[in-house]
């Protein structure tokens, strides 16, 4: 199969497109290059172009697809809360403008990157999909937005889509090919640990220590990277059988604290991490944990990488010897 892998030089992006090619599937990247890293595009065929460009038709008739994953979307919640025009014009726009390009040139199978942000602030500790979808800031709006659109351009027009529902994604590649290198990064794990690479440990702000959590601080739900890649392989497959628009969650289903992240990177590094406890941030809830039974039902899927250290130490090997940054 012909996967096209739009916005495959990022981070999650990148990681799919190895585990497609470990598949024997033909991948080609497209990607715009605003954050991502074309030395992360390793064995495709990388297209340097736009969502939203008006050669796009032109470009998928030539490539000869046969279903799309979408990684291309800005995804800083602090940026969409100052920049919201950004965000629906990339997010929503950019995303109806690949479906209408699709549409022109007979591509059916959608596989939609989504996030666990569609949810707003979480009415229980565990999230499954039937939770109220109530996005408290533009990422998520926009976020939610194409998965309503996909809703329609299912039953209208028969497109086939999934859209997957990520907590916080966490880890490398474990060869250390590629990794997460954001501008500015904004993910605990990678911050921790590309400072300790460098050689300089800044005071780590550490926001609450009296959640009604097990050591204080807050919880979440981190999934390694590539078992988000393979949550993608079986949506693939899925599509190949099923009509409509599907959601899922994934998420490891154990949460893990601050203290905790401190911890596992500290025995990965083998120095101690100092930290400084601040007042709470307002809207962090106490605990935001993945239910992914859906996934595991539907998909046959189950996260492979479960202890915390591992999936440190995968992110540690590659924050060592970054191949690009």
């Amino acid at each position: 199969m012909h996967v096209l892998v739009c916005g495959g030089a990022g981070y999650i992006g990148s990681h799919m497109c190895l585990e497609l090619l470990a598949q024997g599937h033909r991948v080609t990247i497209l990607d715009n290059l605003s954050t991502g890293h074309a030395e992360a595009a390793l064995g495709t065929d990388l297209v340097r172009a736009d969502i939203r460009s008006d050669d796009l038709v032109t470009e998928l008739d030539r490539l000869k697809i046969d279903a799309v994953m979408h990684f291309s979307a800005l995804s800083l919640v602090g940026v969409s809360m100052q920049a919201p025009s950004e965000y629906w014009q990339n997010n929503v726009f950019g995303t109806w403008r690949l479906l209408e390009a699709m549409r022109e040139v007979g591509i059916r199978r959608f596989i939609f990157s989504s996030t666990a942000a569609t949810y707003g602030n979480p009415q229980s500790a565990q999230i499954d999909e039937s939770h109220p979808t109530q996005p408290i800031n533009p990422y998520g709006h926009t976020k939610l937005a194409v998965e309503h659109m996909l809703k329609d351009y299912a039953a209208a027009y028969g497109m086939q889509s999934v859209s997957l529902r990520y907590f916080n994604a966490a880890g490398a590649d474990p060869e250390g090919r590629i990794g997460e290198a954001h501008n500015p990064e904004t993910h605990l794990i990678p911050n921790v640990l590309k400072s300790m690479a460098e050689g300089d440990a800044p005071q780590l702000k550490v926001f609450g220590n009296d959640y009604n959590t097990p050591d204080g601080t807050c919880v979440r739900d981190y999934i390694h990277v590539s078992d988000l890649a393979s949550a993608h392989l079986g949506a693939l497959e899925y599509l190949e059988q099923k009509p409509g628009a599907e959601v899922f969650n994934l998420g490891n289903g154990n949460g893990f604290s601050v203290l905790q992240v401190i911890q596992a990177a500290q025995q990965v590094v083998g120095r101690e991490i100092p930290y400084q406890v601040q007042d709470r941030r307002a809207g962090d809830p106490p605990v935001l944990v993945a239910d992914s039974s859906k996934a595991k039902e539907v998909l046959g899927w189950s996260p492979a990488w479960t202890d915390l250290e591992q999936i440190v130490a995968s992110a540690w090997n590659w924050h060592k010897n970054p191949a690009f940054s």
